[in-house]
């Protein structure tokens, strides 16, 4: 008797997503670092972008969403609930301007801005010696 509830409950025939990590691109220009993480359906709300003591870079994501299919009286046969999650760390290279990133999230996709500090090309002054 109980294969019959085990058979009946079992839900194996029921679609599964399959669950993966966004793509990200990092692109790099002369001036700066350009990341991008593919998020369709997310807003910014959804991220949480921080620069750590140890100058990582962390991308969180976390999206919670419920399907609900009215309200019965009884117990549930089926009911979806559907979370996301997602943690990215990425090692700053030296010559980013920590203080300068900026984040936003546009068209599906999460753009964080890392600028390259501007380097100041030290000019050694000429000093004449003088010939005795």
């Amino acid at each position: 008797m109980p294969d019959i509830f085990n058979d009946f409950f079992d839900n194996s025939w029921m679609e599964r997503p399959t669950y993966t990590a966004p793509a990200i691109n990092v692109l790099e220009t002369e001036k700066e670092y350009n990341v991008e993480l593919a998020a369709p359906g997310l807003d910014k709300d959804d991220f949480k972008v921080h620069v750590d003591e140890d100058n990582n870079l962390h991308i969180e994501m976390e999206k919670k969403t419920e399907n609900k299919e009215g309200k019965r009286h009884g117990r549930y046969l089926r009911r979806e609930f559907s979370y996301e999650k997602f943690q990215q760390t990425l090692l700053l290279p030296d010559d980013v301007d920590a203080e300068k990133i900026e984040a936003k999230v546009e068209k599906g996709v999460l753009n964080v801005h890392l600028p390259k500090k501007e380097t100041v090309q030290k000019t050694t002054p000429v000093k004449q010696i003088a010939i005795q």
